[in-house]
């Protein structure tokens, strides 16, 4: 019978590697973690699971790192997770027939990433309502689906490569490795961490990922995997855009690079070159809903409400669940004419998903283009108290409330907004304007 370790690195990994070992209970005979400078119990809790545990040092390289804790494995097979993963129970039935298969080097596994919102995407992946299937999931409404090769054959010519986003499948695939597809999902809660951790982690794989395309300049993977940090974490799409015309220049029938392309063109306002670069991904296989999104976006941007609206439904129909994505519809029925509809359909959106802003920011922005500035009054200042308020959203509800001339609410909303953020230099200003124009009672001094 084929025996099977776990393999892991970890850093200050206490708050979930206890999840993520009770997990593989009963299903790896051998765990060896590598700890990269822990200052908290991980190792500790490791070792009560009966983990063999090394002392790795960090070197900004993940593969490097991994590799290390491989020369410790004496397992015939690999399993490797994250501490902040965990197995599905369905994976110590499946498990045992995978090791079986003698003519297969190597397991894409399905990797469920627990998201806070059905906006969410990973690459091209949109979000998918959250089935509950581990309960340690319960709280999250979605999750995004992607695949990787975590269980694969221990041999000394299979080894992970890539300083980020590290991998075995080019080894594999090299030494005339078999790839197939494994029955049982891993659960992956590390992208619904909280912003700042979230952030802390972008920065270092958007440095490691920049040295890696120093490093392997022909890798159009590895400049695809920068640009999309660019693009959804950093919000640089002019970056984005140089990483994805790089990997077009290295890898021309490469439809995800198009497609990006294309979504970082939207979001630099080019719109009409987007739209040339999303049909040439089409043509190369990328019918998803990012794609349709995108191309939805920029027809809107140019003025065709119509084939806006086709697309947005085209987004639907290839996966997209978001809120966001009806609501895109529901505006651009507005602007057709059908007011009715189209102000129901945002409106449902937005008890859909109560927590996301953009919502709220598109029927306030349809509300004023109706010419109804009560709804969109409305709509801007419930925005404030569903979701995480910013300056410019209390200028914006004031500024609307403004044309409604009803100053005491203006005033109580400049009041808020000053007191919430009292180095907002507009904020400020208009306080001041305020001050000077209205009466006394309107306006009275800031504490």
């Amino acid at each position: 019978m084929p025996r099977l370790g776990l393999s892991m690195i970890v850093r200050d990994a206490e708050a979930h590697l206890e999840r993520c070992l009770e997990s593989v209970r009963d299903v790896a005979d051998e765990i060896v973690i590598g700890d990269t400078g822990s200052v908290d119990a991980s190792v500790e809790v490791a070792r009560q699971h009966g983990a063999k545990v090394i002392s790795v040092p960090w070197e900004n390289d993940f593969a490097k790192a991994r590799n290390r804790v491989l020369e410790e494995n004496t397992a015939d097979w690999i399993l490797f997770i994250d501490a902040d993963e965990m197995l599905d129970e369905q994976a110590r039935h499946a498990i045992p027939g995978l090791l079986a298969a003698e003519l297969v080097a190597g397991y894409r596994v399905t990797i469920w990433n627990y998201v806070l919102t059905l906006t969410n995407r990973l690459w091209d992946s949109p979000a998918k309502p959250n089935p509950v299937r581990v309960e340690a999931a319960r709280s999250y409404p979605a999750y995004v689906e992607h695949q990787n090769i975590r269980l694969f054959r221990r041999q000394p010519e299979i080894y992970f490569e890539g300083r980020v986003h590290e991998t075995t499948g080019y080894r594999i695939l090299a030494t005339g490795g078999r790839l197939a597809e494994a029955n049982f999902v891993i659960h992956h809660f590390g992208l619904a961490v909280n912003a700042e951790t979230r952030m802390r982690k972008s920065r270092l794989y958007r440095e490691l990922g920049r040295q890696k395309v120093q490093e392997t300049p022909a890798d159009a993977q590895a400049h695809f995997e920068l640009g999309i940090e660019e693009l959804d974490t950093f919000h640089d799409p002019a970056a984005a855009l140089a990483c994805f015309e790089r990997v077009i220049g290295l890898a021309p029938d490469s439809h995800r690079a198009w497609a990006f392309a294309g979504i970082a063109l939207v979001r630099l306002e080019r719109f009409r070159e987007a739209l040339t670069y999303l049909k040439r991904a089409e043509q190369l296989g990328a019918r998803t809903s990012v794609v349709y999104e995108a191309r939805g976006d920029a027809c809107y941007r140019l003025g065709d409400f119509s084939a806006a609206r086709r697309c947005f439904f085209e987004a639907q129909e290839h996966g997209a669940t978001s809120a966001v994505v009806e609501s895109k519809i529901g505006v651009c029925e507005v602007r057709l004419g059908k007011t009715e509809q189209g102000t129901r359909r945002m409106k449902s959106a937005i008890e859909r998903e109560p927590g996301f802003g953009e919502l709220y920011d598109i029927l306030t922005m349809a509300a004023v283009w109706m010419g109804n500035p009560s709804l969109a009054a409305e709509t801007a200042e419930r925005r404030l108290a569903a979701v995480e308020p910013t300056a410019e959203g209390f200028l914006r509800a004031a500024s609307i409330r403004a044309r409604l001339g009803e100053w005491q609410r203006v005033s109580d909303l400049l009041r808020r907004g000053c007191e919430r953020f009292p180095e907002a230099p507009k904020l400020r200003l208009a306080w001041s304007e305020l001050q000077q124009q209205c009466a006394p009672a309107a306006a009275s001094p800031l504490p």
